[in-house]
């Protein structure tokens, strides 16, 4: 959903879906307003255990539009607890940029193709960036 952040002097008055209308509050501040249109995107994080499983993951999201970028970092050591035992496993990162409508999709793709029995899937919600570029996001994934 699009939503209007109101804000006066560097403060957040409201945020409301998308209308065209302004709030009473609003009409009484002295200083200029600025409307933003929030864009929702997000941020989808997991790792894969080598380059070409993290490719042909990424390839999957890119031709389903589930993603409209997908960054594969380069590797790193992960140091983790599992079964009550220490563990080291060499990872690769993934950065997957989506809508949140498209969340549980990406989650089922990575569940499926990722060999672990517990993958890492977090999401962070993008509240700001480039707004030419969150819209990218939209219409790739739409």
């Amino acid at each position: 959903m699009h939503k209007i952040l109101l804000s006066c002097h560097h403060k957040m008055l409201t945020t409301f879906p998308f209308v065209n209308k302004v709030n009473e509050r609003t009409k009484r501040c002295k200083h200029s307003i600025i409307i933003t249109k929030m864009i929702e995107t997000m941020l989808v994080i997991t790792n894969f255990p080598d380059k070409k499983s993290a490719l042909t993951f990424a390839q999957a999201l890119i031709d389903k539009r589930l993603a409209a970028c997908v960054n594969i970092m380069n590797g790193c050591t992960s140091v983790y607890r599992w079964q009550n035992n220490t563990e080291i496993a060499d990872e690769i990162p993934i950065f997957v940029k989506t809508q949140p409508a498209h969340y549980q999709q990406v989650e089922e793709l990575i569940v499926a193709m990722h060999p672990y029995e517990l993958p890492e899937v977090i999401t962070v919600p993008i509240t700001g960036g480039l707004s030419d570029y969150l819209q990218w996001i939209i219409e790739e994934t739409t």
